[in-house]
């Protein structure tokens, strides 16, 4: 017996957790719908580093949000360089589509990912300090359309994962930063806020100058008491914008899509403008937001390329599986087994073993030839499989060049020859079953 004590044994470091087999059936699932909805809108993934240099999300993010001042994983390398693991992705794909010259392609460029990030953030419900975003990005192009079509493309992903019943598309305008918009509308909401600093939670207090529209959005009763008095941004925003958002709005009543005007979505990232928008569970509301995302025209220049549009997205893959798992969500699954192979003896272990591949070559998915147990053992290990069929061979059904198929429901058998043994089974679980690709194939 093992010395070692319940408390000292290996675990996972607070705030992070293992992808068990039964989770990689929702993770899996999602990442395919991601991949599917993205190709049939002209999307191609792309895949940032884990890691980048501290300046990407600095300079991307903005240096006073609570991400950059707060939750980032920062380390010098050996170099001594300072490195960040990547708290989100828009700040990397930017970068990327800077220095692989990708304005030289027909814009827009339609970039997805479904990569880790990392923050160091408190472990609660639906949140982690590892934890997995699916994310879009379309860069080189203003237009309303587009910002309906990512919010449109987001739905159709909530539709086909069972769970866009549940939520609601809240969407908001925070205009431009022209003289005539935004600027003024800050300039007044911080002398509002002027005097009441005492109402105000620690957070806020330090947002009043580094970030003020964040005021706007915060959890905490007081500060929503004080948010509801506020100067209102729609009272501020440009003629432009206004009709651009008033565009998106139409193009989404094109769509079918219901949503909601909220004047309290301003987001998180000092890069956003113009649209920004959550999904929210009905109900928890902001507190369980399952994807958020909007405009940011001006990061690509920010990043130090010319002037440059851009839209995009992320959603979080922990809270769209707590909500699909909340709703009793079925996902398909191809890792049920179709065959067990049982044997006797190392002669039959051997025969074996060429059955199990050409049985997998065809598609069938097989487990055997596993251990030394009796065949009354490896039987029970047949049902711990739940497996429909089992094949056994012995000795003598080596010598004889047959093997027995027994179907494990019905407790019937029969004996098939070896050479027949793939056509016999593919009989019995049906072609439409096996699970084969062609190699080279795009999977």
């Amino acid at each position: 017996m093992s010395n070692v004590s319940n408390q000292s044994r290996m675990q996972t470091p607070k705030g992070v957790h293992d992808l068990l087999p039964d989770y990689q059936q929702f993770y899996t699932y999602i990442k395919k719908v991601m991949r599917h909805r993205c190709r049939q809108a002209g999307f191609r993934r792309l895949s940032t580093p884990t890691f980048e240099y501290t300046e990407v999300f600095e300079r991307g993010i903005g240096s006073d949000t609570d991400i950059v001042s707060k939750e980032m994983y920062t380390f010098l390398d050996k170099g001594g360089k300072s490195m960040t693991l990547r708290p989100e992705l828009t700040a990397g794909v930017v970068r990327a589509y800077l220095q692989h010259g990708m304005k030289t392609l027909p814009q827009p460029v339609e970039l997805y990912s479904i990569e880790p990030v990392f923050r160091y953030d408190r472990p609660q419900k639906g949140r982690f300090r590892q934890f997995h975003q699916l994310n879009v990005e379309v860069i080189g192009e203003k237009d309303p359309a587009i910002d309906a079509q990512l919010i449109e493309l987001g739905w159709k992903i909530m539709q086909d994962l069972g769970i866009d019943h549940i939520l609601e598309v809240h969407i908001n305008s925070i205009g431009c930063n022209s003289d005539n918009c935004r600027p003024k509308f800050i300039s007044d909401l911080k002398d509002y806020y002027i005097g009441k600093e005492r109402s105000l939670c620690d957070n806020c207090k330090g947002r009043l100058e580094s970030n003020p529209m964040r005021l706007l959005d915060c959890k905490h009763e007081d500060c929503q008491i004080l948010a509801g008095m506020a100067p209102k941004l729609s009272d501020y925003i440009c003629a432009e914008c206004k009709e651009f958002h008033q565009d998106v709005l139409e193009y989404l009543d094109e769509f079918g899509i219901p949503y909601k005007n909220n004047l309290g979505i301003v987001r998180g990232l000092d890069y956003y403008t113009n649209t920004v928008f959550e999904f929210w569970d009905k109900t928890l509301g902001a507190q369980n937001a399952v994807l958020g995302g909007g405009r940011y025209d001006g990061l690509v220049e920010l990043m130090g390329g010319e002037p440059t549009p851009a839209v995009g997205w992320a959603a979080g893959v922990e809270r769209i599986i707590a909500n699909m798992k909340a709703e009793n969500v079925d996902v398909p699954c191809k890792d049920d087994i179709h065959v067990f192979v049982a044997q006797l003896g190392k002669e039959a272990k051997k025969k074996c073993l060429p059955i199990i591949r050409r049985l997998r070559d065809a598609g069938i998915k097989t487990v055997g030839a596993l251990g030394k147990g009796s065949i009354k053992a490896q039987m029970r290990l047949a049902d711990k499989f739940n497996v429909p069929q089992t094949l056994i061979l012995g000795l003598t059904e080596v010598r004889e060049n047959r093997i027995i198929l027994r179907d494990m429901e019905k407790g019937s058998q029969k004996y098939i020859s070896i050479d027949d043994v793939v056509e016999e089974v593919i009989k019995v679980i049906g072609k439409e079953n096996l699970d084969l690709y062609t190699p080279g194939e795009l999977i």
